[in-house]
């Protein structure tokens, strides 16, 4: 396919091909389920992680957008059900969106997928004209996986401690 000629690494592979494929997904392509379609789903959800991670500890250091609750010693994860009963109307709204986003998103990978004329994850949105290149596509894909850690430790150390994410940080340097 014409996307593996985009900026790869210098083995030669795609950029964060570590060789570590023990089920073997990187060889499925035949259930509509190929390496393009999961180079495309891993940018995708690293993106999405990296601007979770970003708000998640944005909203503990600075608080909350004016309206909204605050978290008053418990975590993010708490807030967001306060959130739902006191903004349900903004939070369907905000599921609309990314429904709209992903169906816009899932034709254009289709269609990518089956011309191959679009790399996984390339929507042509680059307004700062950053040079695209293979340490840049590297790190990009590595920092996705690290956000991607990153949120569901967020996560689950909100849902199982109910407590600020610093406030767990600190407790483990005490």
């Amino acid at each position: 396919m014409p996307f593996l000629d985009q900026p790869k690494n210098l083995d030669g592979k795609m950029a964060g091909d570590v060789g570590f494929d023990p089920l073997g997904l990187s060889e499925i392509d035949d259930l509509g389920i190929d390496l393009y379609w999961l180079r495309e789903a891993e940018i995708k959800h690293g993106r999405v992680a990296m601007l979770a991670a970003t708000g998640v500890l944005w909203v503990e250091i600075f608080g909350p957008l004016p309206g909204w609750p605050v978290a008053d010693g418990r975590s993010q994860m708490d807030v967001f059900w306060d959130a739902f009963d006191e903004h349900p109307n903004a939070i369907a709204a905000g599921l609309l969106f990314i429904t709209i986003i992903e169906a816009i998103s899932g034709v254009a990978t289709t269609m990518g997928r089956e011309t191959g004329e679009r790399a996984p994850g390339d929507f042509g949105f680059n307004p700062l004209k950053f040079e695209v290149t293979e340490a840049m596509a590297l790190k990009e894909v590595k920092n996705g996986r690290l956000a991607m850690w990153a949120v569901m430790g967020m996560i689950f150390q909100g849902t199982n401690t109910h407590e600020p994410i610093f406030d767990n940080l600190g407790k483990m340097f005490s």
